[in-house]
């Protein structure tokens, strides 16, 4: 090889590099796994071993590549899994959680695929639920306002803001893809939030045409994967929450509601309820406070109360129950990405007209006016 070559060699291994280091791709993951008591399933005490009880287990690949002047294309892919039995979540969905791509630069993102919307972006952290300390188990009864993140939206595009001096939002709009059926089964949902020092406050709206109905899955929010929420003419959800933040401690208020017109059924892959075609809409509002308190950096606390009231409006006769429901947790970090805890959530309902129950998240639901589950679990991020 002649000196010419050489350099001309010497420069496009050089290149190679300086590309490869301005791209990344990442493999992520959680697995959280756990011993579970409950005191009534559907008349009787269970033991089991129950998978996502905190959070739901996941694996997923996210990337970056820089195109120069600041700007960036971003992906990200994200399956669920159990971790009990190695099934995938979402229906059976490789990549049921997430799976987007989009371009990023200094002012903010826009992604286009299956992604989250803004009540999961930016209440829910301020909360005990979902991306919050006290995970699934804290969720509000029927998961009706989706702080677990337990929906996505399809066919959604979405633009995200990084932070402007605290203050961030975003907008996105779902497809429902059919072809002279542009509002059935489509969505959108806007969010703000603000931090400031100790104070963190935001507020975030969704709104779902004709979620998960006739559209086989290709609508923005699908039937098949099991992730809608309800099935009905239109669903509402938004919400408010605030924080504050002292040196050891944490404590956050927050509201949420909930809607769907003609509703037949709540919560499929949950402890489902249907109403057939004599209900015209149902409706939550969940008020919630929680504080969480680290006793060393590794060792927390923490609780929340939750007060929902509810109404299904229908034409024999209205039904309005009530929840009360308390959630105390104890957290121990072994290590940056292994933490062991301790969760007792205890729900109780009145005014259920024989239609609505006391259920913790997703597990079978009690016979009774009231449930208790305690879980002892283990949760490792990679």
């Amino acid at each position: 090889m002649n000196y010419r070559n050489f350099t001309i060699a010497g420069a496009m291994a050089l290149a190679s590099a300086a590309a490869h280091a301005q791209s990344s791709v990442t493999l992520f993951g959680l697995l959280d796994d756990s011993m579970v008591y409950s005191s009534n399933q559907k008349g009787s005490s269970n033991y089991q071993l129950n998978n996502g009880t905190l959070s739901t287990s996941r694996w997923g690949l996210r990337g970056k590549e820089d195109l120069g002047g600041g700007l960036a294309a971003v992906f990200w892919l994200e399956s669920g899994f159990d971790v009990n039995s190695g099934a995938f979540k979402n229906g059976g969905d490789l990549f049921g959680r997430q799976a987007y791509v989009g371009l990023s630069n200094p002012y903010g993102s826009l992604t286009f695929g299956r992604q989250y919307d803004f009540v999961v972006d930016y209440v829910a952290p301020l909360t005990a639920v979902g991306q919050g300390f006290g995970g699934n188990f804290a969720a509000h009864p029927y998961e009706n306002d989706n702080l677990a993140n337990d929906m996505r939206l399809n066919n959604a595009v979405k633009f995200s803001s990084v932070s402007f001096n605290g203050f961030k939002a975003g907008a996105m709009y779902a497809f429902s893809n059919q072809a002279g059926g542009f509002a059935s089964d489509n969505a959108y949902s806007a969010g703000v939030s603000y931090a400031h020092g100790p104070v963190s406050v935001a507020a975030a709206y969704l709104q779902e045409n004709n979620p998960g109905m006739g559209l086989g899955g290709a609508g923005a929010v699908s039937a098949t994967d099991k992730d809608q929420l309800t099935t009905g003419s239109r669903q509402q959800i938004y919400g408010v929450a605030a924080k504050y933040a002292f040196t050891r401690a944490a404590v956050g208020v927050s509201w949420t509601h909930s809607s769907t017109n003609d509703v037949s059924s709540i919560w499929p892959s949950g402890p489902n309820e249907t109403f057939g075609k004599s209900a015209s809409n149902v409706k939550f509002d969940n008020f919630e406070v929680e504080g969480r308190y680290f006793i060393t950096p590794a060792v927390s606390v923490g609780a929340s109360y939750t007060y929902t009231m509810a109404q299904l409006a229908r034409a024999n006769g209205n039904i309005d129950p009530h929840w009360h429901q308390v959630m105390a947790q104890a957290d121990y970090q072994l290590s940056r990405r292994t933490d062991v805890y301790m969760e007792g959530v205890y729900q109780r309902i009145s005014g259920g007209g024989g239609v609505f129950s006391a259920a913790v998240y997703n597990l079978s639901p009690s016979s009774s006016d009231s449930q208790t589950v305690v879980a002892l679990g283990l949760r490792h991020r990679f």
